[in-house]
């Protein structure tokens, strides 16, 4: 039991997605209702700490506080006077900041904001009890900067849909990466545009907006939605449906140590995926079974949403398959009681 004047501040710099599966839409209702305090507070609302700094000290006084990502070296800065005064401070962090900044096929800007992450990264890592990874590849490659990492995989936070919509006439297939994955998405461009001309009864949906690749945004029965702020992607994905999820990760240092969330998006969007062979996804896909693993070549994606399209008992079959592996992988439990463990001080 966790004691009932437990305190859990997230220090938010905006990465809003990050929070709630790690932390806020997973485990925070659970530990209110243990009596835990959880507090999210928006550093960007104050650019200045000590403007705010005797309430800041009282909120933070033996608090368990998490920073995502990154934080404002002001803000950094006052951590770490207070170091001593707080009960535990732990940096959860889903990139490999230094990979993405080297990365050049990611858009500019993008680049910019890891190279800033970065550096705020390395004033963190002094101060903090533990880092927390969303895989075990981050975690290897982190592995020399901090004495204590660990691994919490990402938790499913929206339900999971029934799979009616696997008996509908038209079938969707969807992309529903960011801005960072354009590359990967560019490489099996051909087989999409292939796949449109070849099944009639397919529609695409990639959600790049302005971004989409010419070769795509210009077919007929392509949609291209642009990029949501995170609160209205959620509703998005739980009221689009897709018979089939793409998430192309070509192996880069950057894509290398990726968490499994693009499994547990595509299941929440009700779909079959198919993944690159390639980890996180070769360690976790049984192909055939619950998705399928594509090799690195337009034709052998081409070749695997075709075997959906062509047998849809099969398809759908997947996507059940998936779906349940999902509600097991991404059981918020598990990432209730890690927190909870943090709690005790094991």
């Amino acid at each position: 039991m966790l004691k009932t004047h437990s305190k859990w501040i997230l220090l938010s710099d905006g990465a809003r997605p990050t929070e709630d599966i790690y932390f806020l839409a997973s485990a925070a209702p659970w530990l209110r209702q243990q009596g835990a305090r959880v507090l999210r507070l928006d550093t960007r609302r104050w650019q200045h700490p000590r403007w705010c700094w005797p309430w800041l000290k009282s909120v933070l006084n033996d608090a368990h506080v998490i920073v995502v990502r990154g934080l404002p070296e002001d803000w950094i800065q006052s951590l770490g006077d207070m170091r001593n005064q707080l009960a535990g401070l732990y940096y959860v962090i889903d990139d490999d900041l230094k990979a993405a900044a080297k990365d050049s096929t990611l858009p500019d800007a993008y680049r910019q904001r890891m190279i800033l992450l970065d550096a705020q990264q390395q004033q963190l890592l002094p101060l903090v009890d533990e880092v927390v990874t969303c895989s075990t590849a981050l975690e290897s490659r982190l592995a020399s900067h901090h004495r204590h990492i660990s691994v919490l995989p990402p938790a499913l936070i929206s339900p999971l849909p029934n799979l009616g919509h696997f008996q509908n006439d038209q079938w969707t297939l969807g992309f529903h990466g960011t801005r960072a994955h354009l590359a990967d998405l560019k490489r099996i461009a051909p087989a999409l545009s292939r796949l449109h001309d070849h099944s009639p009864r397919l529609n695409l949906d990639i959600m790049l907006g302005r971004f989409t690749p010419s070769e795509l945004s210009s077919l007929p029965r392509v949609a291209t939605p642009s990029p949501l702020g995170w609160k209205a992607f959620r509703g998005y994905q739980q009221r689009q449906r897709l018979q089939i999820g793409l998430a192309p990760l070509w192996p880069t240092p950057f894509n290398n140590v990726k968490s499994v969330i693009k499994y547990l998006d595509i299941a929440v969007m009700g779909g079959a995926g198919i993944f690159s062979r390639h980890t996180p996804y070769s360690q976790l896909v049984e192909d055939g079974r619950d998705g399928l693993l594509a090799e690195d070549t337009p034709d052998h994606w081409f070749s695997c949403a075709k075997r959906l399209l062509d047998y849809p008992d099969d398809a759908r079959a997947m996507a059940q398959a998936a779906a349940d592996k999902a509600r097991d992988i991404g059981n918020p439990a598990r990432t209730q009681q890690f927190w909870s463990r943090r709690q005790r001080g094991e």
